[in-house]
């Protein structure tokens, strides 16, 4: 049975852990992982404020570095999703094509 993430964003799995956040799905050649490096109060609300983003492949016979593809730092969250969906999207449509 397949695992079915309670949170999603454009149709794809988020998934959360402290700080960490990992958004596609390992079952895809690639996958987003984003670390939220610092936050700020705002109305009482403690949100994320830098985030690094980073496409990986998820091929674990690889190294880590060998599976880092491309990476960034976003001011907030909503940013790093922005960025992070765009070359996720981008990443499985090349697989895609090249398959064909």
């Amino acid at each position: 049975m397949d695992y079915k993430a309670p949170l999603t964003y454009k149709g794809r799995p988020l998934v959360r852990s402290k700080n960490e956040l990992y958004y596609g799905s390992l079952s895809e050649p690639y996958v987003i992982f984003m670390q939220i490096l610092t936050t700020k109060v705002e109305e009482n609300e403690e949100i994320a404020d830098r985030v690094h983003v980073t496409l990986l492949k998820t091929d674990t016979k690889l190294s880590l570095l060998e599976r880092v593809v491309k990476q960034s730092d976003k001011n907030g969250l909503w940013s790093a999703l922005d960025i992070g969906n765009i070359w996720l999207e981008r990443a499985l449509t090349d697989v895609s094509e090249k398959s064909v």
